[in-house]
């Protein structure tokens, strides 16, 4: 079920930044208990004007895989979004 969270989780991009959220390293945490997830993220910016529509989005691609019936979204700043977080391809689409 992980697999296919992570999988669905790929198809979510920031509008600002043309990366999808998990290489972007926006997802800090997948706790799945049975039917339920919990996703703990955080933003590029504590003042994202996408920040509605990027949580929906993730709630949105979280439910749809099989098995999984409600999911919540958490958004933390600590620790803070940076560089070191995103995967080596999100580096490399940056120039970072």
């Amino acid at each position: 079920m992980k697999e296919q969270i992570i999988s669905n989780l790929k198809e979510v991009f920031d509008p600002e930044m043309s990366i999808n959220v998990y290489d972007l390293g926006l997802i800090y945490e997948i706790n799945i208990s049975e039917a339920h997830v919990d996703i703990v993220m955080t933003l590029t910016s504590a003042f994202c004007p996408a920040a509605d529509e990027i949580i929906a989005d993730v709630h949105n691609a979280v439910t749809k895989v099989d098995g999984v019936e409600t999911c919540d979204v958490k958004v933390t700043f600590d620790p803070p979004f940076g560089p070191d977080k995103m995967s080596e391809d999100a580096r490399l689409i940056l120039g970072i």
